[in-house]
């Protein structure tokens, strides 16, 4: 039989746990993305003990989760876009009335470490300052799609086209900024931080070694 699961978005306020109270079963399986995944990995463990459910979760970029709802995989919570959720709900995905609005997540810009900052204090700033990158980085998610948005709007989306990097679904920003691959990047804060915390570390020291620079 086919379970249609309840969906959460990103994006909105409200109690993660409310979904709680609406499942009875000894697994609950999740598919997310991972803007939430920091926040969610704390809560689900308290979770966990306070009611003896286990719960599984798979965490993917936006495009993989869509093709994973598309093949016919089944869970019971889906974490996603308003946007993504509501399209899902219009294909018979995701079961009618269950969305709740799960947290609010801003586009951060990023640079790689030492490079000057940019200036985004403006539009007119934000602007000059894509047009001078060399290289633009974005992600396959939510905040790329937003960002493809706000080129547009400032009329510069056919002038920067050709220093677009889009990153493959599931793979941050943060890692073609510190690859040198581009320039300047674009995703969910909660993302470009997630990547900062797992490059600095303890267990990362060992790539810089490796390549004869000193962590830290």
């Amino acid at each position: 039989m086919t379970r249609k699961p309840i969906a959460t978005t990103t994006l909105g306020t409200a109690s993660f746990l409310l979904f709680a109270g609406m499942v009875h079963a000894d697994e609950i399986r999740v598919l997310s993305t991972q803007a939430t995944e920091e926040a969610y990995r704390e809560l689900v463990p308290q979770f966990e003990k306070a009611s003896g459910h286990k719960v599984t979760t798979v965490f993917t970029g936006t495009l993989d989760a869509n093709k994973r709802l598309a093949a016919g995989e089944t869970y019971d919570l889906l974490i996603m876009s308003a946007p993504s959720i509501d399209e899902h709900i219009k294909a018979g995905k995701v079961m009618p009335g269950s969305r709740v609005d799960l947290a609010k997540s801003g586009v951060g810009v990023g640079v790689k470490a030492g490079a000057p900052k940019p200036d985004i204090s403006t539009t007119e700033a934000l602007k000059k300052t894509l047009l001078a990158a060399k290289s633009i980085g974005y992600s396959t998610g939510p905040s790329g799609i937003y960002m493809i948005g706000v080129f547009q709007r400032m009329g510069i989306a056919d002038e920067i086209k050709g220093k677009l990097k889009q990153t493959p679904t599931g793979v941050f920003v943060g890692s073609i900024i510190a690859s040198g691959e581009a320039e300047i990047g674009f995703q969910q804060v909660s993302e470009l931080s997630h990547f900062v915390k797992f490059i600095t570390a303890p267990a990362a020291a060992a790539a810089f070694k490796k390549r004869g620079m000193e962590p830290g």
